[in-house]
Protein backbone atom coordinates (compact mmCIF):
# COMPACT_ATOMS: atom_id res chain seq x y z
CA UNK A 1 0.00 0.00 0.00
CA UNK A 2 1.28 3.74 -1.02
CA UNK A 3 -0.13 6.35 0.78
CA UNK A 4 0.62 9.85 -0.32
CA UNK A 5 0.06 12.35 2.29
CA UNK A 6 -0.46 16.19 0.99
CA UNK A 7 2.21 17.80 3.69
CA UNK A 8 5.63 17.62 4.69
CA UNK A 9 4.36 19.06 8.43
CA UNK A 10 6.02 16.29 10.74
CA UNK A 11 2.92 16.28 13.52
CA UNK A 12 0.49 15.37 10.08
CA UNK A 13 3.37 12.83 8.49
CA UNK A 14 3.54 11.65 12.41
CA UNK A 15 0.15 11.03 12.35
CA UNK A 16 -0.47 9.15 9.44
CA UNK A 17 2.49 6.93 10.07
CA UNK A 18 1.74 5.78 13.75
CA UNK A 19 -2.57 5.03 12.49
CA UNK A 20 -1.15 3.44 9.24
CA UNK A 21 1.52 1.09 10.68
CA UNK A 22 -0.39 -2.03 10.78
CA UNK A 23 -0.46 -1.86 7.03
CA UNK A 24 3.68 -1.32 6.78
CA UNK A 25 2.98 1.22 4.03
CA UNK A 26 5.00 3.43 1.59
CA UNK A 27 4.20 6.65 2.96
CA UNK A 28 5.26 9.65 0.81
CA UNK A 29 4.70 13.15 1.88
CA UNK A 30 4.41 15.90 -0.47
CA UNK A 31 4.32 19.61 -0.38
CA UNK A 32 0.37 20.33 -2.27
CA UNK A 33 -1.65 23.23 -2.58
CA UNK A 34 -4.84 23.59 0.20
CA UNK A 35 -6.56 25.59 -2.70
CA UNK A 36 -7.74 27.21 0.14
CA UNK A 37 -6.71 30.58 2.13
CA UNK A 38 -3.45 30.07 4.26
CA UNK A 39 -5.79 30.86 7.39
CA UNK A 40 -9.19 29.10 6.67
CA UNK A 41 -11.73 30.70 8.49
CA UNK A 42 -14.55 28.06 8.90
CA UNK A 43 -15.34 24.73 8.45
CA UNK A 44 -16.17 24.18 4.95
CA UNK A 45 -12.97 25.93 3.60
CA UNK A 46 -11.22 23.83 6.44
CA UNK A 47 -12.61 20.86 4.45
CA UNK A 48 -12.19 22.18 1.21
CA UNK A 49 -8.50 22.86 1.61
CA UNK A 50 -8.22 18.77 3.27
CA UNK A 51 -10.08 17.80 0.15
CA UNK A 52 -7.96 19.22 -2.25
CA UNK A 53 -4.66 18.54 -0.49
CA UNK A 54 -6.06 14.53 -0.86
CA UNK A 55 -6.92 14.48 -4.33
CA UNK A 56 -3.68 16.24 -5.52
CA UNK A 57 -1.45 14.10 -3.30
CA UNK A 58 -2.96 10.77 -4.82
CA UNK A 59 -2.06 11.91 -8.41
CA UNK A 60 0.53 13.58 -7.71
CA UNK A 61 2.51 10.84 -5.89
CA UNK A 62 0.90 8.31 -7.75
CA UNK A 63 -0.38 6.48 -4.19
CA UNK A 64 -3.43 4.08 -3.69
CA UNK A 65 -4.67 6.65 -0.92
CA UNK A 66 -4.09 10.27 -0.64
CA UNK A 67 -4.44 11.75 2.55
CA UNK A 68 -5.22 15.38 3.19
CA UNK A 69 -5.36 16.75 6.72
CA UNK A 70 -5.90 20.79 7.02
CA UNK A 71 -6.23 23.07 10.20
CA UNK A 72 -8.41 26.04 10.87
CA UNK A 73 -10.48 28.36 12.69
CA UNK A 74 -14.92 28.56 12.89
CA UNK A 75 -16.19 31.41 14.14
CA UNK A 76 -19.35 29.97 16.91
CA UNK A 77 -21.92 32.20 19.42
CA UNK A 78 -19.18 31.49 21.85
CA UNK A 79 -16.00 32.68 19.63
CA UNK A 80 -13.10 31.56 17.79
CA UNK A 81 -12.66 27.60 18.17
CA UNK A 82 -9.74 25.47 16.08
CA UNK A 83 -11.30 23.21 13.77
CA UNK A 84 -9.36 20.52 11.64
CA UNK A 85 -10.45 18.36 8.90
CA UNK A 86 -8.75 15.18 7.12
CA UNK A 87 -9.98 14.00 4.05
CA UNK A 88 -8.87 10.05 2.74
CA UNK A 89 -8.83 9.92 -1.06
CA UNK A 90 -8.86 7.02 -3.47
CA UNK A 91 -9.23 6.81 -7.03
CA UNK A 92 -12.73 5.96 -8.23
CA UNK A 93 -14.04 5.91 -4.29
CA UNK A 94 -16.09 9.03 -2.59
CA UNK A 95 -13.62 10.77 -0.53
CA UNK A 96 -13.93 9.84 3.31
CA UNK A 97 -14.05 12.73 5.86
CA UNK A 98 -13.17 13.02 9.47
CA UNK A 99 -13.15 16.01 11.94
CA UNK A 100 -11.30 16.56 14.93
CA UNK A 101 -11.79 18.17 18.20
CA UNK A 102 -12.80 21.76 19.39
CA UNK A 103 -11.67 24.24 21.50
CA UNK A 104 -11.54 27.88 21.95
CA UNK A 105 -9.40 30.03 20.97
CA UNK A 106 -7.96 32.85 23.19
CA UNK A 107 -9.27 36.36 22.13
CA UNK A 108 -5.95 38.00 22.01
CA UNK A 109 -5.56 34.86 18.88
CA UNK A 110 -8.59 35.34 17.61
CA UNK A 111 -8.85 39.19 16.82
CA UNK A 112 -5.51 38.35 15.41
CA UNK A 113 -6.78 36.40 12.65
CA UNK A 114 -9.89 37.77 12.20
CA UNK A 115 -7.79 40.57 11.33
CA UNK A 116 -6.08 38.58 8.58
CA UNK A 117 -3.20 36.94 10.42
CA UNK A 118 -2.14 33.23 10.09
CA UNK A 119 -2.63 31.13 12.98
CA UNK A 120 1.15 29.69 12.86
CA UNK A 121 3.08 33.00 13.06
CA UNK A 122 0.28 34.18 15.54
CA UNK A 123 1.22 31.24 17.68
CA UNK A 124 4.72 31.44 17.52
CA UNK A 125 5.09 35.20 18.98
CA UNK A 126 2.50 34.60 21.47
CA UNK A 127 4.68 31.45 22.52
CA UNK A 128 7.92 33.17 21.81
CA UNK A 129 9.41 29.73 19.60
CA UNK A 130 9.48 28.49 16.37
CA UNK A 131 7.62 26.02 14.50
CA UNK A 132 4.44 25.75 16.85
CA UNK A 133 2.69 24.41 14.02
CA UNK A 134 5.18 21.69 13.12
CA UNK A 135 5.04 20.21 17.03
CA UNK A 136 2.60 20.91 19.73
CA UNK A 137 0.65 23.10 17.83
CA UNK A 138 -1.72 25.82 18.96
CA UNK A 139 -3.90 23.08 20.45
CA UNK A 140 -1.03 21.68 22.75
CA UNK A 141 -0.54 24.90 23.93
CA UNK A 142 -3.95 25.96 25.02
CA UNK A 143 -4.67 22.22 26.56
CA UNK A 144 -1.40 22.75 28.61
CA UNK A 145 0.30 19.67 26.36
CA UNK A 146 -2.87 17.12 27.36
CA UNK A 147 -3.35 16.84 23.53
CA UNK A 148 -0.55 17.84 20.99
CA UNK A 149 -0.97 18.64 17.12
CA UNK A 150 0.12 15.21 15.90
CA UNK A 151 -2.47 13.19 19.08
CA UNK A 152 -5.06 15.82 17.42
CA UNK A 153 -4.93 14.62 13.44
CA UNK A 154 -3.81 11.08 15.05
CA UNK A 155 -7.75 10.96 16.02
CA UNK A 156 -8.61 12.15 12.58
CA UNK A 157 -6.89 9.52 10.86
CA UNK A 158 -8.34 7.02 13.05
CA UNK A 159 -11.37 8.08 12.07
CA UNK A 160 -10.42 7.73 8.02
CA UNK A 161 -8.76 4.41 8.44
CA UNK A 162 -11.81 3.22 9.97
CA UNK A 163 -14.06 4.54 7.36
CA UNK A 164 -11.72 2.98 4.79
CA UNK A 165 -11.68 -0.51 6.94
CA UNK A 166 -15.33 -0.44 6.73
CA UNK A 167 -15.80 0.27 3.28
CA UNK A 168 -13.13 -2.34 2.28
CA UNK A 169 -14.44 -4.82 4.14
CA UNK A 170 -18.31 -4.37 3.32
CA UNK A 171 -16.78 -5.67 0.14
CA UNK A 172 -15.86 -9.04 0.98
Amino acid sequence: MKIVIGSKNPAKIKAVEEVFEKYKPEIIALSVPSGVSEQPLSDEETMKGAMNRAWAALEAGQGDIGIGLEGGVQQHENGLFLCNWGVLAEEGKPPLFGGGARIPLPEEISSKLLAGEELGPVMEDFAKKENVRKQEGAVGIFTNQWVNRSEMFSHIVKLLIGQFEYRNARKS
